[in-house]
């Protein structure tokens, strides 16, 4: 059997994630980490009760998804570790991989937390732009709009069926008015993520990952900007700083996965956005979500 892991990003997130994990080894000690070096209580904000004092929308600001997402899934692979499991291929989506790294240990616990922090606050300050999810579309079509559309990029190519525009505004709604589509999703997002329009924000996490030491992974990373499998240490650090300004490639990792015999993938992490892709897209691989202590035995 060849298996997968992948790991969900931005969007997977829900109140309460943290509650089905905390009994794990570690799991308060970590959150209490991510919370020192973020400045903000990410266990009170995944609970987001009434009694916790924090606004259940503070999960959804991107200072706070990103690495409460990362303390979450990570936790889970560190308990898949325990139990002696391991993958063939390791995946995540666009914040899923920094997780994926972690979990091909490039790099630890306390670097992913840094890399992190300073990750989600580009990320949260480079406003202006916008992000439009097309479902059911004609790929010729919506190519052809994208390359006559200054200002628009496919951000994440993530079936045969579904991709994510971005870019400014204007350019975005001019795509989507225009394509045949049976529907066009405007995202709730501050930023053009995963687009040139990111490209201040790409250059100084760069100089960021500039001063990190990547590891050789133990097993081989489908990246984003590129879903050739790799275990160089190199490389993945380059793909990673390619990854802010360039489409997250996960039709493309996906197809990979099939080629290199993976029958069995696992998402690690709240929600099946990733599992529902591979359902629709490769017949005859098995999913798993793991997203709590007890799907882990626990």
């Amino acid at each position: 059997m060849s298996i997968a892991w992948v790991f969900p990003g931005q969007g997977s997130q829900k109140l309460g994630m943290a509650e089905p994990i905390i009994s794990l080894p570690g799991a308060e000690e970590r959150f209490a980490l991510a919370s020192q070096l973020m400045g903000r209580d990410l266990l009170a904000i995944c609970r987001g009760s009434d009694q916790t004092n924090h606004d259940p929308a503070d999960l959804n600001d991107t200072r706070n998804t990103q690495p409460a997402l990362f303390v979450v899934e990570s936790l889970l692979v560190d308990e898949l570790r325990r139990q002696g499991r391991e993958a063939s291929l390791i995946a995540g989506h666009s914040l899923g991989e920094l997780v994926a790294l972690y979990a091909a240990e490039v790099f630890d616990v306390n670097t992913a937390l840094l890399l992190l922090r300073r990750r989600s606050e580009l990320m949260a300050s480079a406003g202006g732009g916008a992000m439009t999810a097309i479902l059911g579309f004609d790929r010729t079509q919506l190519e052809a709009l994208v390359a006559d559309t200054e200002g628009v990029v496919i951000a994440n190519d993530n079936s045969a069926a579904q991709v994510v525009l971005s870019g400014t505004p204007e350019a975005v709604s001019k795509v989507s008015s225009q394509l045949t589509c049976k529907r066009a999703i405007p995202l709730p997002v501050s930023g053009a993520f995963h687009s040139p329009c990111m490209a201040t924000a790409a250059t100084e996490f760069a100089a960021e990952l500039d001063q990190v030491t990547f590891k050789d992974a133990r097993v081989p990373v489908l990246c984003n900007a590129d879903p050739i499998p790799t275990c160089d240490a190199n490389l993945l650090k380059q793909r990673l700083k390619d990854q802010m300004t360039t489409g997250v490639r996960w039709r493309e990792t996906m197809d990979t996965m099939a080629s290199q015999g993976v029958n069995t993938v696992v998402e690690i992490g709240p929600g099946n956005v990733l599992s529902g892709l591979v359902k629709r897209s490769l017949p005859g691989v098995a999913t798993i979500q793991l997203s709590s202590a007890a799907d882990l035995g626990n």
